[in-house]
């Protein structure tokens, strides 16, 4: 039977299109699902800011009227204009192993890009940098983070046979923390300290970093990742979106805020425990108890793995050694939660800066993601 190509429109639609990927990996013990109503909400232009910069259309794929695959053509303006291209993006992207199924939902992405004047095929990736991106090319067998796209290895046999290639490869790495910072970390710090009239500033909760900083740390992310692959520049929307989604779920012990002596945000180190194994549980979905894996993993004293998030430093505060500080603060914390493994999310393979923060401690690299790209 012919491979049906069907847009998305209605909510009901929407719920499917989100539930295909849990169907299709539902005896994957690696695969970790999204909030559903994280995804309800990204795609809904009255909840996500960052619609406001770009257009899209959700597609699923049928056969004998069985869903059998997913897409999601995006273009995003901005991003386009900041670098200078005319890419149309491709994301949310699962079907099942067969060539003609993943094909026909690629050429219907790109037809769809080509129409509205795109000359690139980019993908998988999402509407901006905070959205999964890149296709899981090795470690299979390790469980997927909150923060990280799984993928089943066929995927990439489709879309090598696509014909698109390398643009971008990211890295994950596993850091096994050292028992107490050490010396050479801790004089490193301070020397820091001295020279650039920095300090740690550690809040207590949203309300006190809303209170003194405003958006402010946002901004200090924006202004750090400027350089990075597809980066779109945040919106205020945007910025308050991220803001009012993340920061109440976060346990400030493991946020780091860097700050100089005119009291400016100057760097920021966020991490959270890792809660993929509550996902599993609970299928993405808070009810009926989806909500009390959550809350238990998210407040948890102890724990085994612990997913870091990110660090970004003010572009005029690079190569001065900032990064030395959120370790020394956040080495002993880990130690005191029993934490015996971090998970870094995906890292570019060329931002060498991020990745040394990492390959000072015990460490392997064990997951690698791509991002690929074809002429229209």
């Amino acid at each position: 039977m012919a491979i049906d190509i069907r847009e998305i429109h209605s909510k009901r639609e929407l719920k499917q299109f989100i539930e295909f990927a849990n169907e299709l990996y539902k005896d994957c013990p690696y695969y970790c699902p999204p909030l559903f109503f994280d995804e309800m909400n990204c795609f809904d232009p009255k909840n996500n800011p960052a619609l406001e910069v770009c257009e899209f259309q959700l597609w699923m794929a049928y056969r004998d009227n069985k869903p059998v695959g997913r897409i999601a053509g995006i273009i995003n303006h901005k991003a386009n204009e900041k670098w200078g291209v005319k890419k149309v993006r491709f994301g949310w992207f699962d079907f099942i192993d067969d060539i003609e199924v993943s094909h026909a939902l690629l050429d219907t992405a790109a037809a769809w890009g080509k129409a509205r004047g795109m000359e690139f095929l980019n993908g998988p990736v999402g509407f901006t940098d905070f959205d999964h991106e890149g296709l899981l090319l090795e470690g299979y067998d390790y469980p997927a983070v909150m923060a990280s796209l799984y993928n089943y290895p066929y995927y990439v046999k489709h879309i090598d046979a696509y014909q698109m290639t390398k643009e971008a490869d990211w890295l994950e790495f596993q850091v096994y923390p050292p028992q107490g910072c050490p010396e050479r970390l801790k004089r490193i710090a301070d020397i820091v300290k001295q020279r650039s009239h920095v300090r740690v500033d550690k809040v207590k909760n949203s309300r006190e970093l809303v209170r003194k900083y405003g958006i402010e740390y946002m901004d200090v992310i924006d202004t750090a990742y400027q350089k990075l692959y597809n980066f779109q520049p945040m919106t205020d929307k945007q910025k308050n979106y991220y803001k009012n989604m993340y920061f109440p779920l976060l346990n400030f012990d493991f946020v780091t805020i860097v700050v100089n002596d005119k009291d400016e945000i100057v760097g920021v180190g966020l991490g959270m425990p890792d809660i993929s194994d509550a996902l599993r549980k609970c299928g993405g979905h808070l009810f009926p108890l989806g909500w009390y894996y959550l809350i238990k993993a998210l407040k948890a004293k102890q724990m085994d793995s612990f997913s870091f998030l990110l660090i970004a430093v003010r572009p005029d505060y690079q190569d001065k050694g900032i990064n030395a500080l959120f370790f020394e603060d956040q080495i002993p914390i880990i130690n005191q939660y029993g934490i015996k493994r971090l998970e870094t999310t995906s890292i570019l393979e060329t931002n060498t800066k991020n990745i040394a923060n990492f390959t000072q401690f015990d460490h392997k690299i064990h997951k690698r993601h791509r991002a690929y790209i074809k002429p229209l």
